[in-house]
């Protein structure tokens, strides 16, 4: 399994800016779509974006569409998460998760958590002045 690793997180004072990253160095990102989920405190986890490594295809959940800005680095094997104007709201631990993207695949939607088999251990995300 490919084992991932998170990291950018920490405190962030409201209407900061963060940026996570996720990374495995000894695999080849354009052959993965890399995905990002979030679970607050006494919630269940919750997809929010995905990014194909070779096409850059992407998807955003309409939850948190326009506020988590996706991209990547392949070069890095890397697929950062651009958190901007941060609010308390965005507390909790986020996970970024990798999925192999199979040719057949066409447009296939990686939201699903269920869609990935492996996961980074998770990075937490504080708001608070």
């Amino acid at each position: 399994q490919v084992q991932l690793v998170e990291s950018g997180g920490g405190l962030v004072q409201p209407g900061g800016s963060l940026r996570l990253a996720c990374v495995k160095p000894d695999f080849t990102l354009e052959y993965y779509a890399i995905g990002w989920f979030r679970q607050a405190p006494g919630k269940e986890r919750e997809g929010g974006s995905w990014m194909r490594g070779g096409d850059g295809k992407s998807n955003v959940a309409d939850s948190v569409k326009g506020l988590f800005p996706i991209s990547k680095d392949n070069a890095r094997n890397t697929v950062y998460l651009q958190m901007n104007s941060q609010r308390h709201e965005a507390k909790a631990i986020y996970y970024c998760a990798a999925a192999v993207v199979y040719q057949s695949d066409g447009d296939r939607n990686f939201l699903a958590a269920s869609q990935y088999d492996s996961w980074g251990q998770g990075i937490q995300v504080k708001v608070s002045s």
